[in-house]
């Protein structure tokens, strides 16, 4: 068969992409499947048994740690190049109560600057608490403060680097961790588990030697994809369970692109909370899906004895139909880990049937604002690509919106380009009234949504708990290293 001519259009558009991957130093690799000019890290632990990163819990209303970012870290069994916090990749999880301080030394052994974000986190976003714009230079330390609310929602959360730049590689080369937030003592649900377990995703792609490889233009514009996708850096884990026996699988897409609608085979997953929020009751979901830096609790109660492979699905995040005749941004299906039981069957108490949610807050709509994400072509820029927010790339000097502390918001978050875009809003929290493509949304407050192609979200947000400037965001981390990040100040 005679291929189909490629037009002039899309033969300048890729001619571009190819000569910035040259420019770029000539080590980017252009996504045409595994193996393809350069061998990859095998895993050495496919199918072992799940593990939990090390917990480090507050005591007596404080948890101080100290993190440091450097390579060296293992990941799929083999000792690599890859990044991490405290030689890990996951980092240690940070387990603290509502009302709690969190103080964090992070030292920075690597060989481009960083900082620190607590993804989700209701804290000031000034001074040495969850502040977007600090940057910690190599062979430095920072001490950071965050002073959790006493009336913080319990739940799943994470941390991960934000040095606008530098933010992508740093989160595909491994750093990233799970920070939860426990209920005051007597204060929470009672879920009747008998394991919680944190399922932290990432994605990556190594050499054969263990070294990250560096993303194409084409790559990082369509958003990158790794060729490695680990549950808490395993391959593909096995999770043990008995018959009837109920855990609870706090699930962080903590990938820099990937979405993931997850499901596991044979079973339905009980979701019970969303980015940190408890749901107002349980929901039964045959697929739970994720966005970058989303966040699920499900509870899973095994039928039966055998094995039962988690899955993320294939996935169209939208493409490139219209500009390059083809849609190169789907992925899947992946296998994630894999449910194992056996043994005599266990009968589990029911699980309740409301939980805390949190309430929406705020009063009435005092303002209405129309936010735009925008990717297209231009003379410079990722692959001679442009990723802006209303016309503009990211400048942390310039204030993009000013709002007053104690008022609630609606924000329109349009996006007209052919790829969806997750917008991700540090600090404050918002609810999604609506989006384009009619999914329900999950009715409790949550910090990202998935923006539909060619599509729109509709928010809520409550500007009711700290002010001070902080960001918003596309959660294609890639996209938001190239400018697709922009300012808010609250002012009290």
């Amino acid at each position: 068969m005679t291929p189909a001519p490629i037009s002039r259009r899309r033969a300048i558009i890729l001619g571009g992409l190819g000569a910035a991957s040259l420019a770029a130093g000539g080590t980017g690799w252009i996504a045409a499947g595994p193996g393809v000019g350069t061998s990859r890290l095998e895993p050495a632990d496919t199918g072992a048994e799940l593990h939990q990163p090390p917990v480090l819990d507050s005591r007596d209303g404080r948890l101080q740690v100290e993190l440091t970012a450097a390579a060296g870290a293992r990941l799929g069994g083999v000792d690599t190049q890859a990044l991490g916090f405290n030689g890990t990749s996951p980092g240690p999880t940070l387990r603290v109560r509502a009302g709690d301080e969190l103080e964090v030394r992070l030292t920075n052994r690597l060989d481009k600057p960083t900082n620190l974000h607590t993804h989700g986190l209701r804290v000031s976003p000034q001074a040495n608490s969850d502040n977007p714009f600090l940057r910690i230079d190599p062979g430095t330390s920072f001490d950071y403060r965050y002073r959790i609310p006493p009336d913080h929602p319990a739940g799943t959360f994470w941390y991960h680097p934000h040095h606008h730049g530098m933010v992508a590689d740093q989160v595909f080369g491994g750093l990233a961790g799970a920070l939860l937030v426990d209920p005051p003592l007597g204060n929470g649900p009672d879920l009747p588990v008998v394991e919680d377990r944190v399922l932290l995703v990432t994605d990556t792609t190594l050499d054969a030697d263990g070294h990250l490889l560096e993303a194409s233009a084409m790559d990082r514009a369509m958003g990158r994809q790794g060729e490695l996708v680990l549950v808490n850096g395993q391959h593909q884990p096995t999770i043990p369970a008995a018959p009837g026996a109920t855990q609870r699988w706090r699930i962080i897409n903590g990938c820099v692109s990937r979405v993931l609608p997850i499901r596991l085979d044979g079973h339905d997953l009980i979701q019970v909370a969303h980015d940190g929020t408890f749901l107002p009751a349980p929901a039964t979901k045959d697929r739970v899906l994720l966005a970058p830096g989303n966040r699920a609790d499900v509870i899973v109660r095994p039928t039966g004895t055998g094995r039962y492979p988690l899955i993320a699905d294939a996935v169209d995040r939208g493409g490139m139909e219209g500009m390059m005749g083809g849609n190169i941004a789907a992925s899947g299906p992946v296998t994630l880990a894999t449910l194992v039981t056996d043994g005599p069957s266990v009968t589990a108490p029911p699980l309740p049937a409301t939980l805390p949610a949190e309430k929406t807050g705020g009063g009435p709509t005092t303002a209405r604002r129309q936010i735009t994400f925008q990717m297209g072509m231009s003379g410079s820029g990722m692959g001679g690509m442009a990723f802006t927010i209303d016309g503009r790339t990211f400048d942390p000097a310039r204030d993009d919106q000013t709002v007053q502390l104690g008022t609630t918001e609606e924000w329109t978050i349009n996006n007209p380009s052919p790829l969806a875009h997750p917008f991700h809003l540090h600090v404050w929290p918002f609810t999604v009234l609506a989006t384009s493509d009619g999914a329900r949304p999950v009715g409790v407050p949550q910090d990202v949504v998935l923006v539909p192609a060619r599509g729109w979200a509709r928010l809520r947000i409550p500007f009711t708990e700290h002010d001070g400037r902080s960001v918003y965001h596309c959660h294609i981390l890639d996209h938001e290293d190239a400018g697709m990040m922009a300012t808010i100040n609250v002012r009290g």
